[in-house]
């Protein structure tokens, strides 16, 4: 009885020391694995793609974020919530971010994983800053697409944006 007793606690003290360590990780730590991807030309296509994106968010370029969002999409923000209307995210952005914030891709953060028959997710760290208080950088923080490919068009499904 006693044996299991200190057992079951030996097994908590581990567990709970793993979960510490690994709760404790930085994106610096992330960013510092080697990251091979799977397929080169699909890695090279979703970094494209994502440049393109955040290019026209950047620069308010409604046209082209309207081209690359997908009509059923998904929005997911710890902070904000979801939305699954295309529609009124493209209103936020041009309302909230537009001439207000940058988005800054943290160099070397991008992977990508193909999904069959579907397309594939993306998986990075980016920063946000305020344009009229460059100086205060954000920290980075990550965010998870899934593209979805039809015929030759790309589009985005589902953001998960964490900060």
């Amino acid at each position: 009885m006693i044996f299991q007793k200190v057992r079951m606690l030996l097994i908590s003290i581990i567990i709970l020391q793993a979960s510490l360590g690994y709760s404790q990780e930085t994106y610096e730590d992330i960013l510092g694995r080697t990251y091979v991807p799977a397929n080169q030309e699909l890695y090279e296509t979703i970094v494209s793609l994502d440049k393109k994106l955040f290019d026209a968010y950047n620069s308010c370029d409604m046209d082209t974020q309207t081209a690359l969002y997908s009509e059923d999409l998904e929005f997911f923000h710890d902070r904000g919530g979801i939305s699954t209307s295309k529609e009124k995210l493209l209103i936020a952005l041009k309302n909230n971010i537009c001439e207000k914030v940058t988005r800054t891709l943290i160099e070397g953060s991008i992977e990508v994983y193909p999904i069959k028959d579907y397309g594939a997710v993306e998986i990075g760290y980016h920063a946000f800053n305020d344009k009229k208080t460059p100086e205060n950088k954000s920290k980075g923080s990550r965010f998870i697409m899934i593209w979805k490919k039809t015929d030759e068009n790309w589009t985005v499904t589902r953001v998960i944006s964490l900060h």
